[in-house]
């Protein structure tokens, strides 16, 4: 069987339940090779293609994710507008798209920049999801209808990561309180991932001294914030546990959740 044939064939199957998205997509991240990413969700299915190690469009089939709702959620259309042109999608082959840009809704531009917004919006809110099933599936897909953006995985790992709404779930999977972690990253690897100065501040406190507890409590963020971070750091393989630290159980108290969290020791 051609190469080719075997690589549409293989797929990838986990449980939100299991191992978390962001180490999900870094996995995906590392094989560089084209597929699609499906997550399922009672009802939900929402896809993300991607090649070269970056997402180039998303789709979804829950109603508020669509665009219609997107562009009137932003207030780029009306619901009179919406409902209007909803009309015409039913009566025409043509895509949404398409009839917004022929009966004057929008521009061109307008329009894809609103795209590019929906499909990030997509793939952000998978990282809400606690439970379902993703799959990957690697093999080339159909891109003659896409409207394609370019959203590095590491980029996406991290903004996830960020506006994901648990961080206790995450730093519970980073370790104890008296876990250290030690620096393993290049200009490059930062550079790709897109940091802004306060998480380049927060990676440089990394040290191989400093605890989990600390990093958290000293960095530039609250500590929900920095736990999110270094938890990214982590997943992107910026950082590394160290060898040296000690065992504990963590208790790390977040301004914005309502109380402490700690891992079982």
């Amino acid at each position: 069987m051609p190469d080719t044939e075997q690589e549409k064939r293989y797929e990838y199957h986990g449980q939100l339940r299991q191992t978390a998205l962001p180490e999900m997509l870094y996995t995906i991240y590392l094989h560089r090779v084209p597929g699609t990413i499906a997550a399922r969700q009672s009802e939900v299915t929402k896809e993300i293609f991607v090649r070269d190690g970056a997402v180039i469009h998303a789709t979804s089939t829950d109603r508020d994710d669509s665009l219609g709702h997107h562009l009137e959620r932003t207030g780029r259309l009306t619901p009179g507008q919406l409902a209007a042109s909803t009309q015409l999608r039913g009566e025409s082959p043509k895509r949404h798209g398409e009839l917004l840009i022929d009966h004057d809704y929008l521009s061109p531009g307008a329009l894809y920049e609103a795209i590019q917004e929906q499909i990030r919006a997509i793939v952000w809110s998978l990282f809400s999801w606690e439970e379902g099933e993703v799959t990957f599936t690697i093999g080339e897909f159909d891109e003659a209808h896409m409207v394609r953006i370019y959203l590095p995985l590491r980029q996406v790992i991290l903004e996830g990561v960020k506006r994901a709404p648990d961080a206790k779930a995450l730093v519970a999977r980073l370790g104890r309180k008296e876990t250290v972690f030690e620096p393993q990253w290049n200009t490059e690897e930062l550079i790709e991932a897109a940091l802004d100065a306060l998480e380049l501040a927060l990676l440089r406190l990394v040290d191989g001294k400093r605890t989990l507890y600390e990093l958290c409590t000293q960095g530039p963020h609250k500590p929900a914030e920095n736990a999110r971070l270094i938890y990214a750091f982590h997943v992107l393989r910026l950082i590394r546990r160290s060898q040296n630290g000690r065992s504990g159980v963590v208790k790390i108290r977040f301004q914005r959740d309502s109380g402490a969290f700690g891992r079982p020791s």
